[in-house]
C-alpha cells in the first residue's frame, strides 16, 4: 500500500482504559468512517494486544495500522523483545521508532530502517528537534515526525507555540533529504492546529491524546482530516 499525503497518524499509547479493548476499536471505526468520507491517508498505532483487531476493523482500506516501538534484534532468544519480523508476521504496514517516550540510539534506528524495508514494512521515525530530524532523515526512513517533547500531551500545539521549530525542521531536513515525509506532533488537538502545521511545510501531524481520550473520536479525526485536505490545496 502507497503512503499518501496529507496524513493524519494517531498513536493510541497506552493510556487506559482509553487505549485499550473496546475503546481501541471504536477509535478504529471512527478512523475508517472519516476515511471513507475524506480519502485522507490515516495511520492508527494501536498497543501491541490491540493489534490484531484494529487491523480486523480497517482492513480493505487504505488506512494503515503501525506498531508503536520495534526492538534492535534478530528473532530468537529475545524474551519481551519485538523483532520486526515478528510485527510483519501481525501483519501491520509499519512502526514508529524513537518516539521521546521510547527512545533509541541512532545506530539502532538505522540497523530497524535498513531491516524495515527489506521486510516491506513502513518507518515512521520521530525527533525532538530539528537537529535530530535532520540527522534521521538521512537513514532514510519513510516519515520522520518532529515532536518537541515538552508540548507533548500539553494541548498546547507546536504550530502555535513553537512555528519555528517546525520551519527549522523542514527546512534542515530538506537539505539532507528531498523525498521524506514530513509530519510534526506534540500538543496537536484541533483541525486548526493541522492546518498551521501544513501551512508551515509539513505533510500531517502526529496525534495521541486529543483523540485517544477524546469523548467522540470521530469528530476530532473528521476535522483534522478536513483540515489537512485544505491545507494542502
Amino acid at each position: 500500500m502507497t503512503l499518501k499525503t496529507p496524513i493524519v497518524a494517531v498513536n493510541f499509547k497506552a493510556y487506559y482504559p482509553y487505549s485499550f479493548g473496546e475503546n481501541a476499536l471504536k477509535i478504529a471505526q471512527d478512523a475508517r468512517k472519516v476515511w471513507e468520507e475524506t480519502g485522507v491517508q490515516i495511520i492508527l498505532a494501536p498497543p501491541y494486544t490491540e493489534l490484531k483487531s484494529v487491523l480486523e476493523v480497517v482492513k480493505d482500506t487504505e488506512i494503515l495500522v503501525f506498531a508503536q516501538h520495534a526492538d534492535p534484534v534478530e528473532p530468537g532468544a529475545r524474551t519481551g523483545y519485538i523483532p520486526l519480523e515478528g510485527l510483519k508476521e501481525a501483519g501491520v504496514q509499519g512502526v514508529i521508532l524513537n518516539h521521546s517516550e521510547h527512545r533509541l540510539k541512532i545506530a539502532d534506528i538505522n540497523w530497524l530502517v535498513k531491516k524495515a524495508k527489506k521486510l516491506g514494512l513502513y518507518t515512521l521515525v520521530c525527533a525532538d528537534v530539528p537537529e535530530t530530524g535532520a540527522a534521521v532523515s538521512i537513514l532514510g526512513p519513510d516519515i520522520v515526525a518532529v515532536e518537541p517533547p515538552e508540548l507533548i500531551g500539553t494541548g498546547v500545539s507546536v504550530s502555535k507555540a513553537k512555528p519555528e521549530v517546525i520551519t527549522n525542521s523542514v527546512e534542515l531536513i530538506r537539505k539532507v533529504n528531498k523525498d521524506v515525509i514530513i509530519l510534526t506532533g506534540a500538543g496537536i488537538s484541533t483541525g486548526e492546529d493541522v492546518y498551521k502545521a501544513i501551512e508551515l511545510g509539513t505533510a500531517g501531524v502526529l496525534v495521541a491524546s486529543a483523540i485517544v481520550k477524546a469523548k467522540d473520536p470521530y469528530t476530532i479525526i473528521k476535522d483534522m482530516a478536513e483540515n489537512a485536505k485544505k491545507a494542502m490545496k
